[in-house]
């Protein structure tokens, strides 16, 4: 049983788009008419090009591109054999008035643990789910579809979100193979999201989605120069999507611009009687609000913003290569907040972030998985591995030699299964354990801190910024703020084989605040990104580019009609 990095593409039209010659690219437009970049292209750019007929969602399908790099990055997973007569329908329904939303015809990638009910496997990456088929599409995806969104393909991830070895590396998968990032040579692209980060920093789609336990949003969101905006949990569902745990685990966008996620958050947000988290949403009968209506230049004037400088700065990081990032937070982006009308409170400090008892989260993460992996697998409607539980998913991986099992081990698993020995999520030792982390997170960190200093959001470098908002399931908004200056030190993950630090290597602000403040901190990343356009200034390496443009596959479009 072997997969190949891409599926089979029996759509003709797929055939030709891939086979685009980026090297006799026309120009950057045709008849006078100008391309957006892909690389750079937003929402509002698609839309406009789509309703002037200057382009098709056929012409927007990214597959050229896609194939240029992701032999090398393996970024992308699987393509959806469907999406080019997906995108047909698309372009006759607009052709005859009928607009879905902003999102109509617009390619989006979507994580490899998010699953459809189509041609495509949803597998985390694992061949234990090779073949595996559910009952009908996540909400997830059927929001998008119901956005008029297509799904291009499904994108390469940690295998398993990160929730399987303590050796392997961020961006690896069994099926996928490694992710790597496009701005070092050999740059460690972060995780869980890898192949959503790395695919939308180099526009093989518009934007993509991901998903986060703890920090698998907005990490590769820092390291590959994007927005991701991780949402309270409960605001998307999660229902389909392979899950660590039900507590933490959430859905968002990763996108160039704050614009672009703030439409993608849109789509993908509200109530579905499939995951009753969401039923915790706030707004009149959980319609969720527009969130692009948060966009606001003026966000930041009069806003309190606090920093909690006891998680992120200590002498240990300021001998340290992670020294660049602070030295960036505190002589460039505060002195723009300032200069933008934002209260700065230094020192709204977390308590309870030096008194965490070391294995509290993982007693927590580790009792979800064995509860929620074993309801996901039950409502598979094909089983090929026969695999229900995470003790069969152990077995699986340490017998089957692709997984590269011993070499990527199984701890994490084998700690669940063997050290807690399999209990679920209604232990008494999981509840003790969650209740403290509420209250180490909440009154002794982020909440507490709202409260007691009057504060609007908080703020910090976002390499540091996950814990406390995953444990509370509370929103973050990364935003681009800089990169590593030239002379940095590359340093090297823990398995020595990708690039954590090295010079261009990107780094993002996390804007905090409490559950279902998307609308808040969608607003305040927003006033920091339009006085920055740090991603006009961080570019990825040109090797690692695509160049395939759409005026490539639109100037070939008319050289083949005139032929015919």
């Amino acid at each position: 049983m072997k997969l190949s990095l891409l599926c089979s593409l029996t759509v003709t039209a797929f055939t030709l788009l891939s086979s685009v010659d980026a090297s006799s690219n026309p120009g950057t437009s045709i008849n006078g008419n100008p391309f957006p970049s892909l690389l750079d292209v937003t929402t509002e750019d698609l839309i406009t090009g789509l309703e002037s007929g200057l382009f098709t969602s056929v012409d927007l399908a990214y597959v050229a591109r896609i194939y240029e790099v992701n032999s090398t990055l393996h970024a992308v997973t699987q393509l959806n054999p469907d999406a080019l007569s997906i995108a047909a329908t698309l372009d006759a329904e607009r052709a005859n008035g009928t607009i879905r939303g902003p999102l109509h015809g617009i390619p989006i990638l979507i994580k490899n643990n998010i699953a459809t009910a189509d041609a495509m496997d949803n597998t985390a990456g694992s061949y234990a789910l090779a073949g595996a088929r559910v009952p009908r599409d996540s909400t997830i995806a059927a929001k998008l579809r119901k956005a008029g969104a297509v799904i291009l393909g499904k994108t390469n991830l940690s295998q398993w979100a990160n929730f399987r070895s303590s050796n392997s590396s961020n961006g690896w998968s069994a099926i996928g193979g490694q992710v790597v990032a496009a701005y070092f040579p050999d740059q460690d692209p972060s995780g869980s999201s890898s192949g959503s980060g790395v695919a939308s920093s180099l526009g093989l789609a518009l934007a993509a989605l991901g998903s986060e336990t703890d920090g698998s949003i907005i990490s590769p969101s820092d390291a590959n120069n994007l927005v991701g905006i991780k949402p309270t949990v409960g605001l998307t569902p999660r229902d389909l999507v392979i899950p660590i745990s039900q507590h933490q685990d959430t859905v968002g966008p990763m996108a160039r611009t704050v614009l672009d996620a703030a439409y993608l958050l849109t789509a993908i947000a509200g109530y579905s009687p499939d995951d009753n988290y969401t039923s915790a949403i706030p707004y009149p009968n959980h319609v969720t609000p527009d969130y692009t209506a948060s966009l606001n230049f003026s966000a930041l004037r009069g806003a309190r913003i606090g920093i909690p400088r006891n998680v992120f700065d200590s002498p240990a990081i300021r001998s340290s290569p992670y020294a660049a990032i602070l030295e960036t937070f505190d002589t460039y982006a505060l002195p723009l907040l300032r200069e933008a009308g934002a209260v700065i409170v230094d020192n709204t400090n977390w308590p309870g972030y030096d008194i965490e008892p070391a294995n509290a989260s993982t007693i927590v993460l580790e009792a979800d998985f064995i509860t929620n992996l074993a309801s996901y697998l039950s409502q598979l409607t094909v089983n090929p591995q026969n695999v229900h539980s995470v003790a069969d998913v152990r077995n699986f991986t340490q017998h089957f030699p692709l997984e590269d099992y011993p070499d990527r081990d199984t701890a994490v698993w084998d700690d669940a299964l063997d050290y807690y020995g399999g209990q679920g999520n209604t232990s008494p030792e999981f509840w003790s354990n969650y209740t403290l982390l509420q209250y180490l997170a909440g009154p002794l960190g982020l909440t507490g801190s709202l409260t007691n200093y009057c504060l609007d959001a908080l703020i910090m470098p976002t390499f540091f910024a996950s814990h406390f908002p995953a444990i509370l399931g509370s929103p973050v908004v990364s935003v681009p703020m800089g990169s590593y200056p030239a002379g940095t030190n590359v340093t090297q993950n823990n398995r020595g084989d990708l690039n954590e630090t090295g010079p261009g290597i990107p780094f993002g602000l996390a804007f905090m605040a409490e559950r279902f403040s998307e609308q808040k901190l969608i607003g305040l990343a927003y006033a920091f990104e339009q006085r920055t356009n740090v991603r006009s200034k961080v570019l990825p390496l040109a090797q690692n580019t695509p160049q395939t443009e759409l005026a490539d596959i639109v100037g070939h479009k008319k050289e083949r009609r005139a032929k015919l």
